[in-house]
């Protein structure tokens, strides 16, 4: 994408995974990287790797959940490069595992802070500075086929993938006047350590609970399906596609849609329901609401 030479881009949780493979795919189209995540030793390692590859990098170590931490990688990505084209809200973590009774309330908040929090903050720091420049620009917000339909013994997760989606759209819609396209990517398993994340849960979230066996269960299963996924330079090529493209809903498993195909079909189901019902019969030619114009 010619239009993207020379341009910056920020990522989080770009230290590996798919947030390094994209800061790799962008650097190559000749973007300057800005790489912000939680974890300073693989940051470094990261840092080194696209200068080795010749591309213009800048580490910073940043805690998402923390506005404040937003708004010093906003600073120094001003200082070093000038402009934002591209914010890519990559961090995230696995928190939530178990049935509903077995996640403690710093489980919930470590899952809600980082997967929801963390966006929004990136989003409320980069936005505006992306609006005062008026160029086109491009707004990408990891989350997950999680997202797209419930994941038993996996609420805090969906949940908070479900409103990254929820939030795309309704950003897509607000802000394609700005010249600024937003994109949701919604990935089913690939080859990173999100089965990990753990190792890098913040104090303040700490928890005494000791995990049961479901949890143990159910993390077991997901750590397979994880080292089983598909390779994450895949996920690179495809977003690189999809912004081209212009895309909205950037999926890497097109087989999962057999997901989404159910509950879209449960839902149109639902929608007969109501409009059966006797209950309803007054209603049921009220006007459609449009928020698009």
């Amino acid at each position: 994408m010619q239009q993207l030479k020379g341009k910056t881009a920020v990522i989080s949780g770009g230290a590996e995974g798919i947030g390094l493979n994209l800061a790799k795919t962008l650097g190559a189209q000749g973007m300057n990287i800005v790489l912000a995540d939680i974890e300073a030793p693989q940051l470094a390692v990261a840092e080194q790797a696209l200068q080795e590859a010749g591309i213009p990098v800048l580490a910073v170590e940043m805690d998402v959940a923390l506005l404040e931490d937003w708004q010093r990688t906003a600073k120094a990505a001003l200082e070093r490069f000038g402009s934002v084209h591209v914010l890519v809200n990559n961090a995230g973590v696995s928190g939530g595992l178990g049935a509903i009774e077995t996640l403690d309330d710093p489980g919930w908040r470590w899952t809600i802070d980082v997967n929801l929090m963390g966006v929004v903050y990136g989003a409320n720091v980069f936005v505006p500075l992306m609006k005062e420049h008026g160029e086109p620009c491009w707004l990408i917000n990891v989350a997950s086929i999680a997202g797209m339909a419930g994941a038993p013994m996996g609420g805090a997760y969906t949940a908070t993938k479900a409103a990254v989606v929820a939030l795309s759209e309704a950003w897509y819609e607000e802000l394609k006047a700005e010249n600024i396209h937003v994109s949701v990517l919604a990935p089913a398993f690939v080859k990173t350590r999100i089965h990990q994340s753990y190792r890098n849960r913040q104090p303040r979230y700490a928890t005494s609970v000791t995990p049961t066996p479901d949890v143990l269960k159910i993390a077991k299963i997901t750590s397979e399906a994880v080292n089983s996924g598909i390779d994450v330079e895949i996920v690179g090529k495809r977003v690189l596609e999809a912004m081209e493209a212009g895309e909205l809903y950037i999926f890497t498993h097109p087989s999962y849609r057999a997901v989404t195909d159910h509950r879209s079909a449960a839902i149109a189901g639902a929608f007969d329901q109501a409009a059966a019902s006797p209950q309803l019969q007054g209603v049921r030619n009220e006007k459609l609401m449009s928020f698009t114009g």
